[in-house]
């Protein structure tokens, strides 16, 4: 019995409530799954011999300030109040076309409902009802693979991936999150049915991705996905990464497995999603700039600036928003070699306010990626690595200290360039502009306005300009 467990309020007010309405009703999932693995869930999933809506109104009419939200054409409703969501949904059977991912739902009993879920771990379920209440039901032996860390799918895994494919994401989450191993026969199918992820929306696959991107140890998911070709079905320019190739004996890494690695080092480092993506995406563009140089070995010349280009085209066709994130990760992308060169003999505060001005607010976070990019097995090289970057970081934070650089713009505008020569927009301005910032950066002028506005000037007369 759960009498425990089922502190909270709203599990007698169902209770209450369904008996009224003469209905069988059980929370089960998610909830259940995690009170044994001492997970805190904020979120509650009731299913009904009944009408799932009719019992959600009668809930919500008994807590204060609660919101009710219906979706008739599922047959659910939702409740939220403070922290909580409640979801009421009616028991219920599904049948699947071949070609659809929608069902066909019909009322079903309880039973069906337990049946037509995704894993054997999310079939648990707890009774509210009189006779029985707080009594578990556990028909496919969830508690056993829940303490035996298993992912498996109640019934037929063909069958279950084949008629929502989504499962399929779900189960690498799953095994991700909770660090679990998908059984043998369940993974098979996952391989053999990998292609039915074509039927599923973009949107929805990235859903699961990101929760994949979001868990401590993100590489599990992304092994998973390689292994069994979903990853395949939608991010192929992450899968050519895989792969060494050798030539007059000189082989590269592995850029798929540097990869996964670099990503569980930022992930020890921040929560930040779109540092994450930084590391998953860095070296995005090493399979299409790789030469191969000889006497000298592989080059990936350029693929700091090829990669930062492909963003767009890969957030766009993943669903991934187009605005701040993507910004954020294009120039965390095109930027994550620069503070390496930094490490080198002789590096001048020219090059490092230049690196300030170009990180700009991602400054930080650059320096997160690229202590994560340090993948060597050499411990020794490790640590000289790290202490380089720790160097790097103080020299920045010197050079920033005294010249305040980040996000700066120069003492000089567009505009009053336009006023001092009397003309507008031209090519003549946007080479004073950049020069003047050159002239700054580089050390060439103090940054005032009195060095700038001569500058400026001096700059004009070059061009054939005239001071009005």
């Amino acid at each position: 019995m759960f009498y425990e467990e089922l502190s909270h309020p709203i599990f007698k007010l169902v209770s209450e409530e369904s008996q009224k309405l003469g209905f069988e009703t059980f929370v089960v999932g998610g909830f259940v799954r995690d009170l044994f693995l001492k997970r805190d869930s904020k979120d509650l999933d009731f299913v009904t011999v009944g009408s799932g809506i009719e019992l959600a109104s009668a809930v919500k009419n008994r807590i204060k300030g609660a919101h009710l939200n219906v979706f008739k054409n599922f047959g659910t409703a939702q409740i939220k109040t403070d922290d909580w969501e409640f979801e009421f949904v009616g028991a219920r059977k599904e049948s699947y076309d071949r070609n659809s991912r929608k069902p066909k739902v019909e009322d079903g009993t309880f039973e069906d409902d337990i049946h037509r879920r995704d894993f054997t771990i999310n079939t648990l379920a707890i009774s509210l009802n009189k006779a029985n209440y707080g009594e578990l039901i556990d028909t496919f032996e969830g508690i056993s693979d829940l303490n035996n860390g298993i992912i498996r799918t109640p019934l037929e895994p063909k069958v279950t991936f084949s008629d929502d494919p989504l499962r399929m994401m779900r189960a690498v989450r799953f095994a991700t999150q909770l660090n679990f191993k998908i059984e043998e026969t369940t993974l098979a199918a996952l391989k053999s049915e990998a292609t039915r992820l074509s039927i599923i929306s973009q949107e929805r696959i990235t859903d699961e991705l990101q929760k994949i991107i979001k868990s401590k140890k993100p590489s599990i998911g992304f092994s998973i996905l390689f292994d069994t070709k979903l990853l395949h079905e939608f991010f192929p320019e992450m899968v050519r990464l895989q792969g060494v190739e050798i030539r007059e004996g000189k082989g590269h890494k592995d850029n798929f497995y540097h990869t996964l690695q670099v990503l569980d080092q930022a992930c020890s480092r921040t929560n930040d999603l779109w540092v994450r993506w930084a590391a998953i995406l860095h070296d995005i563009a090493k399979p299409p700039t790789k030469r191969f140089l000889k006497g000298e070995g592989w080059t990936f010349h350029g693929h700091e600036d090829k990669g930062s280009r492909m963003i767009k085209p890969i957030f766009t066709r993943l669903k991934l928003p187009l605005g701040e994130p993507m910004r954020r990760v294009r120039n965390l992308v095109k930027l994550h070699l620069r503070p390496i060169a930094l490490t080198k003999d002789h590096i001048t505060d020219s090059a490092v306010r230049r690196l300030i001005f170009d990180a700009g607010e991602d400054l930080e976070d650059l320096l997160i990626l690229c202590k994560s990019d340090i993948t060597t097995k050499n411990k020794k090289k490790e640590e000289r690595f790290q202490a380089n970057l720790v160097n790097v970081e103080e020299n920045i934070a010197a050079v920033e200290e005294r010249d305040r650089i980040r996000n700066w713009q120069p003492p000089i505008d567009g505009a009053e360039i336009m006023k001092l020569f009397g003309i507008g927009p031209s090519r003549e301005i946007g080479q004073i502009k950049t020069a003047l910032k050159d002239a700054i950066l580089d050390g060439v002028i103090t940054n005032n306005y009195n060095d700038a506005h001569k500058f400026v000037i001096e700059k004009g007369k070059q061009l054939g300009l005239q001071q009005q």
